[in-house]
């Protein structure tokens, strides 16, 4: 059952990824974070909250099963999903990042695996910025 339904906790998907229905605003997203599991929660916050603080005005979704985030106008910049031993994050244009976020490239994104401890905040923040101040992917 996805979360909203008369209160019950959110299914976990394969991987621990809750399933949250698709919605737009900061409360399915502050959901997500609390039915993410273990470890992944406390990282989850500390990416939302990295996002929040270096793009004044962010949109927020839940898309797929994950968060997204937003410009206004401009679309998506970045979104990001739980597997079983790491979080996914994703920049839809990451190609123009620099530096590149190394972690898996496709045409334009590229995305990094973040493990229990190896949050790089300080870069995390610098790409944030960067990717927020790009044409994102869809509409915000």
């Amino acid at each position: 059952m996805a979360a909203g339904r008369g209160g019950a906790k959110p299914v976990l998907l394969a991987g621990g990824n809750p399933q949250i229905a698709k919605a737009d605003g900061d409360a399915p997203v502050q959901a997500y974070l609390a039915a993410m599991p273990g470890w992944e929660s406390d990282v989850g916050r500390r990416l939302d909250a990295l996002v929040v603080s270096n793009v004044p005005g962010v949109c927020r979704a839940v898309r797929w099963n994950s968060p997204f985030y937003g410009v206004q106008g401009r679309g998506w910049f970045m979104g990001f999903h739980v597997f079983t031993r790491y979080i996914k994050v994703s920049f839809f244009r990451g190609a123009s990042l620099r530096p590149a976020p190394s972690g898996g490239t496709g045409k334009d994104a590229r995305w990094i695996d973040i493990h229990e401890s190896d949050l790089d905040e300080a870069q995390m923040a610098n790409w944030i910025r960067q990717a927020a101040a790009l044409p994102g992917w869809g509409k915000a």
